[in-house]
């Protein structure tokens, strides 16, 4: 039968997977934000450019970065909520981790107290009952 620190400890492992799960879209959020402000730099230097085919579809670069901010914006929200998602499943982790380790504890007090309980009772056994001391003189 497992012990409540095995049971334990094999939540945290779970638990910890999550995490990682959650930082890895965290991560992956992170990157997308960097791709989208990269192209919107490129449009915008595009839309400040002094070439004649550039100054054609500047009306169209406008409604692009538009498009563009406004998308970050949604990636931002997005960033966010997985960053707040990524640091509760942390914190889940970190406290079962620490139930853990206390659960350790006590089981190795508990084993401990039942070998110090096992060593009193053997030599309880092993002497004489005080009785048979006394009839013995």
């Amino acid at each position: 039968m497992k012990t409540r620190s095995q049971k334990l400890k094999r939540l945290v492992a779970v638990q910890r997977h999550l995490e990682q799960m959650a930082e890895a879209d965290y991560v992956e959020m992170v990157r997308q934000r960097e791709v989208l402000a990269e192209t919107i730099d490129v449009v915008v230097d595009a839309m400040g450019s002094g070439h004649p085919m550039h100054r054609m579809f500047s009306g169209h670069y406008s409604s692009q970065v538009g498009r563009l901010v406004q998308k970050d914006q949604m990636l931002l929200g997005i960033q966010q909520t997985h960053e707040a998602r990524m640091l509760k499943e942390r914190a889940k982790a970190d406290r079962l981790e620490e139930n853990m380790k206390e659960a350790r504890q006590s089981e190795d007090r508990e084993e401990a107290d039942n070998s110090i309980y096992d060593l009193i009772d053997q030599h309880v056994a092993g002497q004489a009952p005080a009785s048979g001391k006394v009839e013995g003189r």
